[in-house]
């Protein structure tokens, strides 16, 4: 038996039309069990209405079992680390490879350090960690002092003799970032004498041939600053490698470096 079309019309006109109270939609009364974290991965499981706790243990299950994926950033990966307190005084440490200069491992105030001695008054290096050329960043501290109209100049370096360096210039009031012998850029830097710096130098690319250059360096009673202080743009791909720590002692007195770490970016 067929229903009476204006019956049924009859019927729908008689059924109230629920109520909407505080802009709710009256189709989801309850809330919406769907999660709100929906896309196109997961889009069958996340059509399937259930309470959000079992949702996300579903989902939870999903990833592990390697049927969602979730692409976390890269963490950055430390290749090599020294603070010198496992290293000899009055000795170089095994893995250094001394470029010029009398550097030894000494020790003040039951701390342990890499010292370059005050004279002769030259340009040294020492080379340490491994043989990379980008996406690496080098951190040290570094310790030197003035006597009076006298000061050294003192850095880090990555991709080896002539890679580049961050140093600081306190004779010239800068601090500059180098290509072997030529300054890419400087700013303007105030050095205090007698206080620990520290220094971060990074190379990483940042496309098919573009590199990126970037340098900064901070009191160590101070926090890191979040912006580079210098950096230079290079089109050519960079020589590999080994970080190094620079010094010129000009005004007679010891430099000191400590917390050495390279880390892969």
């Amino acid at each position: 038996m067929k229903s009476n079309p204006d019956s049924e019309m009859t019927k729908r006109e008689k059924s109230p039309t629920p109520r909407v109270e505080n802009g709710a939609n009256p189709r989801n009364r309850g809330g919406d069990q769907r999660c709100p974290m929906k896309t196109a991965s997961f889009h069958s499981l996340a059509s399937i209405r259930l309470p959000k706790f079992q949702f996300y243990a579903r989902w939870l299950a999903l990833m592990i079992a390697g049927l969602v994926s979730v692409t976390m950033p890269a963490a950055e990966s430390v290749l090599y680390q020294n603070n010198f307190e496992k290293e000899e005084t009055g000795k170089v440490p095994a893995d250094f490879m001394v470029l010029d200069g009398g550097f030894v491992v000494k020790e003040d105030a039951g701390n342990k350090f890499l010292e370059l001695p005050g004279a002769p008054l030259d340009s040294f290096a020492v080379q340490f960690g491994p043989t990379e050329s980008t996406n690496l960043s080098v951190s040290a501290r570094i310790y030197a002092t003035a006597k009076g109209r006298r000061f050294p100049t003192f850095g880090v370096g990555l991709d080896g003799v002539a890679g580049y360096k961050l140093q600081v210039a306190p004779g010239k009031k800068l601090l500059e970032l180098l290509k072997d012998q030529k300054v890419l850029a400087s700013i303007p830097y105030d050095w205090k004498s007698g206080e620990w710096l520290s220094f971060r130098l990074q190379v990483r690319q940042t496309g098919a041939s573009a590199w990126k250059i970037e340098g900064k360096v901070w009191p160590l009673a101070n926090s890191e600053p979040s912006a580079w202080l210098v950096s230079a743009d290079e089109a050519e791909e960079p020589l590999s490698g080994r970080p190094s720590l620079l010094g010129s002692p000009f005004s007679g007195t010891p430099i000191w470096y400590d917390d050495l770490l390279v880390k892969k970016l």
